[in-house]
């Protein structure tokens, strides 16, 4: 039996006294690859806080490993959508995957062996060791979001949360990404915020539709009726890896 490592229950959340989302299930195991995709303001990356306990549902429940999300940080990674560097100072590549290893109570310079052959691992599987002593600010945008990704996965995570992490760069990084991202999940389990429709079907394993509800799919990919249910609008699908694409604007309802 395949274990579930996420569990959303019956959650509601509301700002404002606005309802953000309403009565959310969801269910993600061991494993699994979930993109979230859904219109903007319709409570993705509401729905990605909750689960990193970053907020609290106004009602309902989520458990991660079993937990409230605080007490299984640490085995939880996290890229946020936007990542602030100051690309003019001067710290190497392998200085900002390393951040990911420092712990409470300890020095920059108290980095062990054992954080730097994990560092090292991490960054050759994700591409990017031979660029370990360039500064970050000479990175191209798919090489800074892999450093960003080895920065979280450096702590050995067992479940990665990306939010639209790939929102900002190129179309052939982005594939060679989701490629990475990919493998990576041989080992690790990822949930994605992603407006990329390109992501479904040829990487994922399963899809949660969000605008204020949530539609779930446990295949890459979707079915009409579930596009037209999160969009509420007209939505053309052409599914076996072709991208999805929304013919209108969103309005939410």
């Amino acid at each position: 039996m395949i274990e579930t490592i996420i569990d959303v229950s019956g959650v509601w959340f509301s700002f404002n006294g606005q309802p953000i989302l309403k009565d959310v299930d969801l269910k993600v195991p061991r494993g699994d690859f979930l993109v979230v995709i859904g219109p903007n303001g319709g409570g993705k990356t509401t729905l990605l806080k909750l689960m990193l306990g970053l907020l609290e549902p106004t009602r309902g429940t989520v458990r991660v490993f079993g937990q409230p999300p605080q007490k299984a940080a640490h085995r939880i990674g996290y890229v946020p959508q936007n990542v602030h560097i100051n690309k003019t100072f001067p710290v190497s590549v392998l200085d900002v995957v390393l951040m990911g290893r420092l712990r409470s109570g300890r020095g920059w310079s108290s980095h062990s062996l054992q954080d730097r052959s994990a560092a090292q691992a991490v960054m050759e599987q994700l591409g990017v060791w031979a660029h370990r002593n360039r500064r970050i600010g000479e990175l191209s945008g798919g090489e800074l979001h892999r450093v960003f990704i080895a920065r979280a996965l450096v702590s050995a995570p067992e479940v990665l949360f990306l939010d639209e992490a790939m929102a900002s760069i190129d179309a052939q990084s982005r594939s060679e990404f989701y490629e990475a991202l990919t493998e990576l999940n041989r080992t690790v389990t990822i949930v994605a915020v992603s407006h990329d429709m390109m992501i479904l079907s040829s990487h994922v394993k399963s899809v949660a539709c969000v605008n204020r509800d949530l539609h779930y799919h446990d295949s890459g990919e979707i079915t009409q009726e579930m596009l037209d249910a999160a969009y509420r609008c007209p939505v053309d699908l052409v599914a076996h890896g072709v991208p999805h694409r929304v013919l209108c604007r969103h309005e939410d309802r």
